[in-house]
């Protein structure tokens, strides 16, 4: 029988026997482990394109899986599990049940792009982590993360006045992902603000606590960035087939009603 890297196998996958005897011959204890035969049966042949429809993820075609991405993850260095290569990988190859097995690590990426630097194919690695981790959330695979609840605050508050309030962004994402807003490192940093900001510069960003400011004459500029954000998510939603997976569900709702 071949020889597999332990490490390579799943340890569920692993089988040992304490006692185990075959065609006479005793085979019992560690030394005569079996691996588990197993069969893929469920691909997602559609996982790539959904994934390459994402921002980040439109080069993961080119990847030719020599390893620099993994090689040079600060991630990988202290967790070897988090497998960029590897999760190109299955996902190029459909293999999306085996992709789910990790769907609670993948957005452990710090985005320090050593990967995009290293890989020799422009595949923009990081980029596909951050798209795969926006695939798991889009599909309901995980919670939105605490990044992604950043962005949308960030982006909603840009968006509607042009202007970026750091004390309001704080504190709607303190309320949404439920952290108490007093902290330590966030107290330091006010002291020091005190201590060091000019008393004008101090006075405004208070006021704009209260009152949130606007950039001038941004209402035109407002409606076009929302009409492109919202034709982006009309093309994700797509690409993703969860317009289909809506209209599924209220048809079989309808259905269920009218019987």
């Amino acid at each position: 029988m071949p020889i597999h890297e332990k490490s390579l196998i799943r340890p569920e996958n692993l089988q040992v026997h304490e006692n185990l005897e075959v065609e006479g011959v005793d085979v019992s204890g560690h030394w005569s482990t079996f691996i588990e035969s197993r069969v893929v049966s469920d691909y997602n042949e559609a996982i790539e394109d959904e994934i390459s429809a994402l921002p980040g993820g439109e080069n993961i075609h080119r990847c030719w899986q020599c390893g620099s991405c993994t090689n040079a993850c600060t991630v990988h260095a202290i967790n070897a599990d988090f497998n960029p290569r590897y999760w190109i990988y299955l996902i190029r190859m459909g293999m999306e049940s085996e992709l789910l097995r990790d769907k609670d690590i993948i957005w452990q990426c710090v985005s320090c792009n050593k990967c995009t630097y290293a890989c020799p194919r422009d595949v923009f690695p990081e980029g596909v982590m951050k798209a795969t981790a926006h695939w798991l959330e889009l599909k309901g695979h995980t919670p939105k993360s605490h990044s992604t609840i950043f962005d949308e605050i960030f982006s909603e508050q840009v968006i509607e006045t042009g202007k970026i309030e750091d004390g309001r962004t704080i504190r709607r994402f303190f309320k949404q992902t439920g952290q108490a807003l007093r902290q330590p490192w966030l107290e330091e940093m006010v002291k020091r603000m005190l201590r060091n900001l000019p008393i004008g510069m101090l006075t405004r960003m208070g006021m704009a606590n209260f009152i949130q400011p606007k950039t001038s004459g941004w209402s035109g500029a407002r409606d076009a960035i929302k009409e492109y954000v919202a034709e982006q998510e009309a093309h994700h939603r797509a690409a993703l087939g969860l317009d289909d997976l809506v209209k599924m569900a209220e048809t079989e709702l309808k259905t269920g009603a009218a019987k």
